[in-house]
């Protein structure tokens, strides 16, 4: 059975005790999402391509499709501009900045886990 991303963010489909925990980890999981939440965190606005250079070894083709994501889940807006060529760029929405205590968490966390292991 392959992977349904859609019945894992929703609770009426998924009545798993951990639902709630799945659903967050499908939004932000993978290894390209939060790196992407990184690099957007301080709340400018970036064009794709100055993310694509912020974001070592990612494709465009991956980047494209992790951000096409992220609008759809409510936490990355995208503004087209209607100019010759077309300008676009990306920024976090309230949603996707109310992450930056997870991510901290996260951060802290990871970084505590690498101090305890090097020690």
């Amino acid at each position: 059975m392959s992977y349904n991303r859609q019945i894992t963010i929703s609770c009426d489909t998924n009545q798993d005790a951990d639902c709630t925990v799945e659903a967050a980890l499908s939004l932000i999981g993978g290894k390209w999402k939060l790196k992407i939440y990184k690099v957007l965190r301080d709340g400018k606005p970036l064009r794709f391509s100055d993310l694509n250079k912020s974001l070592i070894n990612i494709s465009e083709k991956t980047l494209a499709s992790q951000l096409k994501e992220m609008e759809n889940d409510g936490i990355v807006s995208k503004m087209i501009y209607p100019e010759v060529p077309p300008r676009v760029e990306y920024q976090l929405t309230h949603l996707g900045q109310s992450l930056e205590p997870v991510f901290l968490a996260l951060h802290d966390w990871g970084k505590a886990y690498i101090n305890q292991k090097e020690s």
